[in-house]
């Protein structure tokens, strides 16, 4: 999502840096109450420093969502899920991604990125764009493996299924009273068994 630049290479700490600071005034502020300007402020960087990676502070902060996420779950690759059961790419994974959902930083993020849905449809658009629909496409791939081999029902509505699944997690999250890792890779691991993709 960061737009191409001319000249000097990147530097990859300053990139870090804004990451960062977009993080946690997202979290703190939400996307109405954040700024290009406060970000840069937070990164000890100039104003032009940020709009010369980044256009907008929806595409800013998409990016550091996905940063921020890709630090704890580690997606596969189409050829991992063409190569591995999908049984055994979950038990892979379900640590660290119940690690992630059990962070309260992600609590907050899920909090923001939602309640910025219908007053800020652009951010959820190229969040949705940039992050939710690449991993979307890789969980129907994975589900149609597991279909394939037939630990999900060959009439299962796979979009459906899908939704199943992030939607739960997403409840389970908002809640008063969000689990602890150990509730949350308990819950992973019903909410994955109801759709076939753990025995």
């Amino acid at each position: 999502m960061m737009t191409a630049t001319r000249g000097r290479p990147r530097d990859p700490a300053l990139d870090k840096a804004i990451i960062t600071a977009a993080l946690d005034s997202f979290i703190e502020n939400g996307i109405a109450g954040m700024s290009i300007e406060q970000v840069a402020r937070r990164a000890g960087v100039g104003k032009p420093t940020v709009y010369r990676r980044w256009s907008s502070k929806e595409q800013l902060v998409a990016d550091a969502i996905e940063a921020f996420v890709a630090t704890g779950v580690q997606w596969p690759s189409r050829d991992e899920i063409d190569a591995v059961r999908p049984q055994e790419l979950i038990r892979r994974n379900i640590d660290t991604a119940a690690r992630t959902a059990a962070d309260a930083r992600f609590r907050a993020l899920v909090a923001q990125i939602y309640g910025s849905a219908v007053t800020h449809p652009l951010l959820m658009q190229t969040y949705w764009d940039h992050y939710v629909g690449p991993r979307r496409t890789l969980a129907i791939a994975m589900l149609q493996r597991a279909q394939s081999e037939g630990s999900v029902p060959p009439d299962a509505d796979l979009d459906v299924l899908v939704d199943m699944l992030a939607g739960a997690v997403t409840y389970r999250v908002l809640q008063p009273n969000p689990p602890n890792v150990r509730q949350m890779r308990r819950y992973l691991e019903s909410a994955y068994r109801q759709v076939g993709l753990l025995t």
